[in-house]
């Protein structure tokens, strides 16, 4: 029996050897594969990656080239489409003015680059970050970007501009702040800037320096923009909630600005404020002692009434700013000065004068602050078209001739103008009067809507 365990044992042990002799010699079989792979295979540094880079170059040299740029004004599309054609604008969300926002899926991630050398048309590309046209110089942060085909030194058509960069900043949470303004006129940029009216407001509502983008030389390349929102319509698409918002937003942000935020609040109806503001050279009255002795006239029949005199052009952006704060009842003649009317308080009044020639020959221009008024909220209570002036010998168009000369008075007619304005304005802040006048008052909050 012991003999037989043995010879059991034995072959078991046998059995496990020949297993282990077969793997080693596997082992010992793969081990040589490898080297013989190894031996025939390229050997590749591990730190150097020229290979894989020089694919990727070149694939970026020919995206550099293949960017085309394109007039900036396209004289085939109608006005307020040629410029940048190839992209649809919108209006997101709905009611907002109609915008682009580059880099976006309707770019394909690619950012906005414009060539504007002085005197010369402007034209622009679309590129990706990575791969921006040879000589261009990469403007980081927002820029705002606008078109239009007026003055942008004209405090209506600035106002007309700044809007929609209002509504679409005051949207953002105020959060999205431009770090440059590139502001382009008939398709080519305008290097001097706006007034520093329009400045000052901008810079109030944004919290930011209005930096006008002046663009390389004509040697230089183009300048790329990270970000750019652009505003092609000035204020086309803003629905009626939305126009007053953003115009409450700016009234709100420029009386922070200046410190009046709030000033005008208290318990009870306020007495009637009325601002007599007076114009120097054209389209000034003629006799402002005899027009302002009508208004005074009036005002004094109506108790708490109050008439305070100026003259726009020594007053300061803030000086502006508090007056027209604490004013119920504008009188003024037809210029730039009446863009003030955005800092009165919603429901407030304006009352407008013209010289002879206007209403025959101005058409519907001459009417932009009545609509103005109409957008911001505020009563336009007509205006007066003086029906005298001294002849203009030779001249074919009588607007030319009278558009800037000063403006006469009718006492009788002032009088009975004001008589029903001055009362008018006074019911109604009697009738909304001490809670419910503080309640339809413009909030005077910290942020001013940037929720």
């Amino acid at each position: 029996m012991a003999r037989k365990r043995n010879s059991i044992t034995l072959r078991r042990r046998l059995r496990i050897a020949v297993r282990l002799l077969l793997l080693l010699v596997f082992a010992d079989l793969c081990y040589l594969q490898f080297r013989t792979l190894s031996r025939f295979s390229p050997t590749v540094p591990p730190c150097d990656d020229s290979s894989r880079r020089a694919p990727v170059d070149d694939l970026v040299g020919r995206l550099r080239a293949s960017v085309t740029f394109l007039p900036l004004r396209d004289t085939r599309k109608r006005a307020g489409e040629w410029f940048i054609s190839a992209l649809n604008d919108s209006s997101e969300p709905e009611g907002e003015a109609k915008n682009l926002v580059l880099p976006s899926a309707a770019s394909s991630g690619r950012v906005l680059c414009v060539h504007a050398p002085p005197r010369s048309d402007a034209a622009y590309a679309l590129a990706w970050r990575d791969a921006l046209p040879r000589g261009a110089a990469l403007r980081p942060g927002l820029t705002f970007v606008s078109e239009m085909s007026y003055d942008y030194r004209n405090l209506w058509h600035g106002l007309s501009a700044l809007v929609p960069f209002a509504s679409w900043h005051a949207r953002s949470g105020c959060r999205a702040v431009p770090v440059r303004w590139a502001l382009f006129l008939h398709g080519a940029a305008v290097r001097t800037g706006t007034s520093g009216w329009l400045a000052s407001l901008a810079e109030a509502a944004t919290g930011a320096e209005m930096s006008v983008e002046t663009f390389p030389d004509a040697a230089d390349g183009p300048a790329c923009f990270e970000e750019a929102v652009v505003f092609r319509r000035q204020m086309e698409g803003l629905s009626r909630a939305r126009l007053l918002g953003a115009f409450d937003f700016l009234r709100c942000k420029a009386r922070a600005r200046c410190g009046v935020a709030g000033a005008a609040s208290g318990a009870g109806p306020p007495a009637l404020r009325v601002t007599l503001l007076f114009r120097t050279g054209a389209r000034a009255f003629r006799d402002e002692a005899a027009v302002a002795r009508v208004f005074e006239a009036e005002c004094a029949r109506v108790a708490g009434c109050a008439v305070t005199a100026a003259r726009s052009d020594n007053l300061t952006f803030c000086d502006q700013v508090r007056l027209l704060s604490a004013t119920d009842v504008l009188i003024t003649p037809h210029g730039a000065q009446l863009t003030n009317l955005l800092f009165m308080d919603r429901n407030s009044s304006v009352m407008e004068f013209y010289p002879l020639g206007w209403r025959q020959r101005a058409g519907g221009g001459q009417f932009v602050y009545r609509w103005m008024a109409d957008r911001a909220g505020m009563r336009h209570e007509g205006s007066w078209w003086d029906p005298h002036g001294e002849p203009c010998p030779g001249s074919p168009d009588i607007l030319s001739c009278y558009k800037n000369r000063q403006i006469g008075h009718d006492e009788a007619y002032f009088a009975r103008w004001a008589a029903r304005v001055f009362a008018a304005a006074k019911e109604r802040k009697t009738r909304r009067g001490g809670e419910a006048f503080e309640k339809e008052r413009q909030p005077e909050v910290a942020d001013c809507g940037c929720s």
